[in-house]
């Protein structure tokens, strides 16, 4: 908050008429009160007004909080006729302070002012009230208070702003912002990077009307050598370095390179390593590759057979080749033998370790010498007679590797008589139908039991995944290790003993399969005393009860705001454990785009669920009531957490069956939460994952075809709900299919007809709703597949800016100039109402705009003239009117 002056209790007043000033002492300071008691007396009409009020620039929007007292009328003998109990908040702008002057009609009404506690005869009660003072542009103003005939006290009067603080988010800093008024909601602030980081775009972020900040647009990075440390960029510590400016940390130096001070953007090799010139810069270094081995010449069919064995120490690289070099010698002369020798398959990058030498002369001596290659250096070995060769050794107490390799074309193998006391390792590498090789899995290492004969010795599975359109072959390579000096039995031959086991569990459990449905909820849920309930306000009815605002304050926790669902009095029991089934789903979830649960009290009479509160409530209501405020980015932004909520539970084998923006909650910083899972229930283990309901109410404006007509639910009919919910979103919470009846709706829907863009929606966000009402689900995109698409077009914000067709004759469903009974509008107030917009009905009418021949008659800028400012408002009477000119009926645009 910014504070505009002090209370009343420190200010010069203007004292009109009847106010009368009493200085009192508390606590050992004085202040003053301000009152006036004529209640006997006919048409009272005393004033006082503050001294003059400076205003910060940019404080456009005030809020004057008061506190009072007011006397209970009924306490006066004989002046129940003239006395009041309310009085009047005016307020004047100007641009100098005028000093005693004052004149009435200088000042404008912002409230009456009523008390909630009124004092009698023999208890003081003191009220506090706040109003908002709106739209000021000069540099100051003055407060007046009118009194018309009340007994009242006004003891303080304190008048402040709100700010959104100087903060730092994600890297940028952005400083202290004076909240928007009624005419900007949101206000755009642009931020700076802060020290050693950068950003491709300007940072932003926009400050809300109650101080808060929100959608941060953008973002700044650590520049090279620096590193993210509690929203600063830090020096890289010594030893760690980093390449590029990214919101990642620092990494420690790779293997062989130097390790040096702090600020590193690059870690340069150590003496005798190196990197190849296709290696990256980030990636450890390589040694020198030592001598190829046990280089051996045997003759075979007229030709040379050279063998040897690969580097003992390759220099940590994969990529060694080797090349051959020969040289003839007569006498004492020697010289390469050039290209008349023939080597197969090839004398220079063999990765093989054997190559066959044919075409040599007779009578002459020849030396050839095997070189390995790397991509950073090369070594030599000299060829040696086979007699020089070292003998073989063998040790029974060796370890004995054995390889096997199994070509499968199924994803599933039983591997039986293995055995015991023996370690395996399993790997799994697809091929592709042409054999080559693909990506393989992690080696995983298994061992069987001591014992001989053991089942849990006899048999394992190995997997690997099929192609979502064609089957991959793939082998599965089978390593075993026989181990003499022990055996053991880990944890993995209990894992080993059965396919089943090899099964990943369910992760969401259906709290309907309980035989008790209260080892549900305790399994699931926290219990909570009432005691540390708070219930503050009722904000709605649920289908068992009243929903409260609250507050919870467990001990040992920080206190804070709940919604709480009750159960109303008189219920079964079948009601009770209806109520709490919702608890004991919600408390398996633990997403940021779910609802949260914070617990239940059922060991109480009066059953409860407690869960985090939304402050801005159902989002459809929140939409509607911000009508035109948002731009389309911050539209998508709420899709994308919807999306990221219903891609958890989809991971989770979980239906919502019930998803639609009344079902979304939105809290003060404008993140959408998924809640109520009465409707939901867990995907069966068939192929179709359905699930399968003979009874129960089925939202039909938000379901899909094959839910409605089969009632089979599965992740792909929740994709289509989310069609529906961006619908409802980018529509600013418009119902969907208007005032059309559900046998309407469902006939057009298997006519094959589908909602409109809405006004202002972007092309893109149009085309992924269609993709949602695929009428094939297995065509409709995954929940995964749309957060992807709608992160793509948040980081891209101008593709955007393409916006679908819109038509509004079918979006605001206006047939020409009738009414829904196809006679025409009677005034111009039914036809605001039936858009939605009787709101203006009185700006119309003080504009003289009193008959639909007159509405017709507007332009663009006759509506902004009369008083419609909000560009979404400006936007639904501007296209009403342009429908209200097209003669053709919305019914027969449907029939088309």
């Amino acid at each position: 908050h910014g504070s505009l002056f002090v209370p009343l209790t420190l200010l010069l007043c203007v004292v009109l008429f009847q106010w009368e000033v009493i200085q009192r002492t508390l606590n050992g300071s004085q202040f003053y009160t301000f009152s006036v008691c004529n209640v006997g007396e006919r048409e009272q009409d005393n004033w006082l007004r503050t001294t003059f009020i400076q205003r910060r620039p940019s404080a456009s929007r005030v809020f004057v909080e008061l506190q009072f007292i007011v006397r209970d009328c009924n306490s006066f003998d004989g002046a129940s006729l003239t006395c009041k109990e309310t009085f009047n908040l005016f307020t004047s702008e100007s641009d100098a302070d005028v000093g005693t002057t004052f004149r009435k009609g200088q000042f404008k009404k912002v409230a009456t002012i009523a008390p909630d506690e009124i004092t009698s005869k023999n208890e003081l009660r003191i009220n506090t009230e706040t109003k908002v003072v709106e739209n000021l542009s000069r540099k100051g103003f003055y407060l007046a208070f009118q009194d018309i005939g009340a007994c009242i006290a006004l003891l303080s009067v304190r008048v402040y702003y709100k700010t959104c603080p100087a903060t730092v988010k994600s890297l940028a800093s952005f400083p202290e912002t004076v909240a928007g008024g009624e005419n900007q909601a949101l206000r755009e602030v642009s931020g700076v990077c802060v020290e050693n980081a950068i950003s491709e775009e300007l940072p932003r972020i926009y400050c809300t009307v109650d101080g808060e900040w929100v959608v941060p647009v953008g973002q700044c990075q650590c520049k090279p050598g620096y590193e993210e440390v509690e929203d600063e960029c830090q020096e890289c510590k010594a030893g760690s370095f980093k390449a590029e400016a990214s919101g990642d940390k620092c990494t420690p130096c790779p293997a062989n390179t130097q390790e040096l001070d702090s600020g590193a953007v690059v870690c340069p090799c150590m003496d005798g390593f190196y990197r190849a010139p296709n290696d990256p810069p980030t990636g450890p270094c390589s040694g020198l590759p030592s001598a190829p081995r046990d280089l051996v010449a045997t003759t075979s069919a007229g030709k040379l057979l050279l063998t040897w064995s690969p580097p003992e120490d390759t220099g940590g690289r994969t990529d060694i080749t080797y090349s051959i070099e020969c040289q003839r010698c007569e006498g004492m002369v020697c010289q390469s033998c050039g290209e008349k020798i023939r080597y197969e398959p090839a004398g220079v990058g063999l990765t093989d370790t054997k190559v066959s030498v044919s075409e040599l002369d007779a009578h002459l001596n020849y030396t050839f010498t095997v070189e390995a290659h790397s991509g950073v250096t090369v070594l030599t070995s000299q060829a040696v007679p086979p007699a020089n060769r070292p003998p073989s050794t063998s040790d029974d107490n060796l370890d004995v590797t054995t390889y096997t390799v199994l070509i499968l074309e199924k994803n599933s193998v039983q591997i039986k008589d293995l055995v015991p006391g023996t370690a395996y390792l399993f790997r799994v590498q697809a091929l592709s139908s042409d054999g080559s090789p693909g990506g393989s899995s992690m080696e995983e290492q298994f061992e069987t039991s001591g014992t001989e004969g053991n089942q849990h010795g006899q048999r394992s599975t190995c997997f690997f995944l099929k192609n979502e359109t064609s089957l991959i072959h793939g082998f599965c390579i089978f390593l075993f290790r026989k181990r003499n000096s022990h055996t053991r039995q880990g944890p993995e031959d209990t894992y080993f003993s059965s396919s089943e086991q090899l099964k990943p569990l369910k992760t969401y459990v259906d709290p309907h399969t309980y035989e008790d449905p209260n080892t549900a909820v305790l399994k699931f849920a926290t219990e909570i005393h009432p005691s540390h309930i708070t219930k503050q306000k009722v904000i709605g009815a649920g289908e068992f009860g009243e929903v409260y605002r609250g507050i919870l304050k467990v001990p040992g926790r920080k206190e804070v705001a709940v919604a709480i669902k009750t159960l109303k009095p008189g219920y079964t029991e079948k009601q009770r454990q209806d109520f709490l089934s919702e608890a004991s789903i919600m408390g398996q979830f633990s997403h940021q785009n779910i609802i949260r649960l914070e617990g239940v009290v059922t060991k109480f009479k009066h059953a409860m669920i407690v869960t985090e509160y939304m402050e801005n409530g159902a989002l459809d209501r929140y939409l509607r009531d911000h009508d035109g405020e948002f731009a389309s980015f911050q539209l998508v932004g709420m899709l994308r957490g919807i999306a990221a909520g219903m891609k958890y539970l989809s991971d989770m084998s979980y239906v919502h069956r019930d998803l639609a923006a009344r079902n979304i909650l939105v809290n003060n910083t404008l993140e959408c939460k998924v809640s109520d899972f009465g409707l939901s229930r867990v995907l069966e283990d068939d192929p179709e994952g359905t699930y399968t309901t003979s009874g129960g109410k089925i939202p039909i404006r938000w379901t899909a075809p094959e839910a409605i007509a089969y009632r089979k639910f599965t992740s792909a009919s929740d994709v289509w709900s989310f069609g529906i919910v961006m619908w409802e979103v980018m529509a600013f919470g418009e119902r969907p299919y208007w005032d059309m009846s559900n046998h309407e709706v469902m006939k057009a829907i298997n006519e094959a007809f589908r909602l409109p863009a809405p006004m202002d929606c972007p092309s893109a966000v149009y085309q992924l709703m269609l993709q949602c009402w695929l009428q094939d689900r297995s065509k409709r995109p995954r929940f995964g597949d749309i957060v992807s698409l709608l992160d793509k077009l948040l980081r891209s914000p101008d593709s955007l800016k393409t916006i679908a067709d819109f038509d509004p004759r079918i979006s605001i469903r206006l047939p020409s100039t009738s009414g829904s009974d196809g006679s025409p509008f009677r005034s111009v107030s039914e036809w605001l109402e039936s858009i939605k917009m009787s709101q203006y009905s009185e700006n119309f009418a003080c504009a003289g705009v009193v008959t639909m021949d007159q509405v017709l008659q507007m332009k663009n800028e006759d509506i902004k003239n009369i008083g419609v400012r909000l560009p979404g408002h400006l936007k639904r009477i501007a296209y009403s009117i342009l429908g209200l000119k097209d003669q053709t009926s919305t019914l027969s645009v449907f029939a088309v």
